[in-house]
């Protein structure tokens, strides 16, 4: 099960009455789902008047994908890239670290932030030495400092932001980079499904990325295998950063049930998942990915995706586009949302 939460309330103001409508229903359609009344919404269509004054929370479980991490990667870039790393506080929770507490923070004290990027479902922070004087080795050669990577996977509900030093500590907050600039880099997740680790430079999770990918490529990567093609989308060997939302969406806009054999698909078919898988994940990104989850940027925003999903979560819903109903399969212990007239 993966866990995140879904607020409308912070919405208010933002959402017309079938976007209003919509997102509740994407999350009572969706698995898993647990109804929390905690707060005001005034509700804006007879519908919601029950939910009058309140604020509704939507809580089940998914992991942020590659639209999210690259939502994240891109704010973390504009606002702590060129900064430096001065003093580091880790929590005394090892769950989320893969590299021990010592070697994270020895790492990162220092180090100016030359760049923050996404690979796969990584955020990559790659570090260089605020002070770059070198040394002579043994061999009287010129020695530099190698440069280093901070990696870090959001997990469940991870968050990484960027705070002023008087913000509250928010619970569950497990490392504090103090920087240059005066702010605080925070990586706070409840669940600590999340990860923090250092490599040497040139990190690699596998698989290819989906938005560099030719067309060449992407369709020799399922040309012949046996598993369902929703199965091999996520398979994060062959592609990288397609989750459980996006698979669902990319396979509706190109016309291909999920359950169908990769082998089974025909070249045009795969041409046509192509484009879907690009369009769907680049106009995530544009929309700041789906937030039915504790996902925010690193401004502490959500993102509105999800008021176009157009199968994911919308089990018993009519399809937007022929009014037939949403069904939902389970595929390797995961949820498949598809419309059984549009996807053949």
């Amino acid at each position: 099960m993966y866990a995140l939460a879904y607020r409308i309330g912070r919405w208010r103001g933002k959402l017309d009455n079938r976007n209003v409508r919509r997102a509740v229903w994407v999350g009572l359609r969706a698995s898993s789902c647990e109804l929390r009344a905690i707060g005001s919404l005034g509700a804006r269509s007879s519908k919601l008047a029950a939910a009058s004054r309140q604020s509704i929370d939507l809580v089940f479980w998914t992991v942020p994908e590659l639209p999210e991490v690259e939502t994240v990667a891109r704010g973390l870039a504009k606002r702590v890239a060129g900064d430096r790393i001065d003093s580091v506080w880790i929590g005394s929770r090892k769950q989320p670290l893969k590299s021990s507490a010592v070697k994270i923070a020895s790492t990162l004290e220092g180090k100016r932030i030359v760049r923050v990027h996404r690979a796969g479902k990584h955020i990559v922070l790659d570090l260089e030495p605020a002070n770059q004087s070198t040394s002579p080795n043994r061999n009287n050669r010129t020695a530099r400092p190698a440069p280093a990577q901070w990696i870090v996977h959001l997990g469940m509900t991870g968050r990484l932001v960027v705070v002023e030093p008087a913000a509250e500590i928010a619970k569950h907050t497990h490392l504090i980079a103090k920087l240059a600039s005066g702010r605080d880099l925070r990586f706070i997740d409840p669940r600590m499904f999340g990860k923090l680790s250092v490599h040497s430079n040139g990190f690699d999770p596998g698989g290819v990325e989906p938005l560099e990918v030719d067309e060449a490529r992407f369709i020799a990567l399922f040309r012949g295998r046996i598993a369902p093609i929703k199965s091999a989308l996520l398979n994060q060997k062959l592609l990288r950063g397609v989750g459980n939302i996006y698979a669902d969406e990319s396979l509706f806009r190109a016309g291909i049930r999920p359950r169908r054999r990769a082998a089974s698909l025909t070249r045009e078919d795969l041409r046509r998942l192509y484009r879907s898988v690009r369009e769907v994940l680049q106009e995530a990104i544009t929309l700041g990915g789906s937030s039915i989850s504790d996902y925010v940027d690193a401004d502490g925003e959500a993102g509105f995706f999800q008021l176009q999903h157009r199968v994911y979560g919308r089990e018993g819903e009519p399809c937007l586009t022929c009014r037939t109903p949403i069904k939902r399969v389970v595929l390797g212990g995961r949820s498949s949302h598809y419309c059984p007239k549009c996807q053949k």
